[in-house]
């Protein structure tokens, strides 16, 4: 399958940002949270709905690549101001797809 180390990528970000998500629920301020969790939800929305449309032969996916590279950047922003494992590993995952997404439109 074409693109398959970039669907790889945008798959582990996906899974990181969903954890990242379900383990802020149980931090103990979780109002300190909410942008965290609101940020790995459209993360991952957008990284899966970019995997969905790059499994396309043909579909133009410049712009949902642009859109993913932004959000991935902002979400990993976001995780990075927390200390806790899984926030880390989702800014990782996040940067790594951001990455990625560089590395397609360059191409």
């Amino acid at each position: 399958m074409r693109n398959q180390e970039f669907l790889n990528k945008l798959s582990n970000c996906i899974n990181h940002c969903n954890y990242c998500a379900d383990a802020c629920l149980d931090e103990d301020n979780l109002k300190k949270m909410v942008d965290c969790i609101r940020k790995d939800k459209v993360c991952a929305s957008a990284c899966a709905s970019l995997a969905d449309i790059l499994a396309i032969k043909g579909a133009n996916a410049t712009g949902l690549v642009k859109y993913c590279e932004q959000v991935c950047k902002e979400c990993a922003e976001e995780c990075e101001q927390h200390e806790t494992q899984h926030c880390q590993d989702c800014a990782k995952a996040c940067r790594e797809c951001e990455e990625a997404c560089k590395k397609y439109l360059a191409a």
